[in-house]
């Protein structure tokens, strides 16, 4: 299949640090227009519910923006607090909304994670901070809609509980894949390596949505489930 031409743009709005790609210009005005109005409306939830940010377990949004029951949704699936899957799912409602208006390609990256549709593969590099393998290898995505992301309990600005250089996960929706890295990470902690390692794998894989798992822990790699074809990326 001969690729597009695809066109890419950074955006940042305060905590949001964001590459979206298109096959349309067009998709990445409302892609920035979508994280905009989202953030915006989060921001008003969250004025009026502060637990909904402090929180580190799953919190219940009966009456809310759609960005609020999204991240609630996703973190009562992986059994953390709303605010691990908000980057995700800013992610997940951009590119909904790039799709809404006649995108092929619809591919938002916030702060790491990622969620994909795309009539094309789309490569995307592993990031583990000083980790030799961040800087050697990606995925190559090729079947859509795919979320992921990554939590590190070592490079990663948000909170983690454990030591994993990183946990990647793969999902139906960048959210859940949100809330299921940080959830898994928070396990990766300890001397038994393997053991260590296989419990994030079977956390990982129990959490409704979670469709594959990658985890490097103190250089060892643990995967399992649907993972994309591992590719060389070029150092920079």
């Amino acid at each position: 299949m001969t690729k597009e031409k695809l066109f890419k743009q950074a955006f940042r709005l305060k905590e949001s640090d964001c590459t979206i790609i298109s096959d349309k210009e067009s998709g990445i005005v409302t892609a920035v227009l979508s994280i905009e109005r989202h953030r915006r409306l989060l921001e008003d939830y969250i004025k009026e519910h502060p637990q909904f940010l402090y929180s580190f377990e799953p919190i219940v949004v009966d009456d809310g923006p759609e960005v609020a029951l999204l991240m609630a949704e996703a973190s009562k699936k992986a059994n953390v607090g709303p605010m691990a899957a908000v980057a995700g799912v800013l992610a997940d409602l951009a590119v909904q909304d790039m799709i809404n208006t006649g995108c092929k390609v619809a591919v938002v990256e916030n702060g790491g994670e990622v969620f994909a549709i795309s009539n094309q593969p789309i490569d995307i590099a592993f990031a583990a901070g000083d980790e030799p393998l961040s800087r050697e290898m990606g995925f190559r995505l090729k079947e859509f809609p795919l979320g992921v992301a990554t939590s590190s309990g070592l490079y990663s600005h948000a909170f983690s509980f454990g030591d994993a250089e990183a946990v990647t996960i793969f999902s139906v929706d960048a959210g859940v894949a949100d809330a299921a890295a940080t959830a898994v990470a928070n396990l990766i902690k300890g001397d038994d390596i393997q053991n260590v390692i296989r419990n994030g794998i079977d956390r990982a894989l129990s959490i409704v949505g979670v469709k594959g798992v990658f985890i490097l822990y103190r250089g060892i790699v643990g995967k399992a489930g649907q993972i994309p074809e591992l590719i060389k990326v070029n150092p920079t």
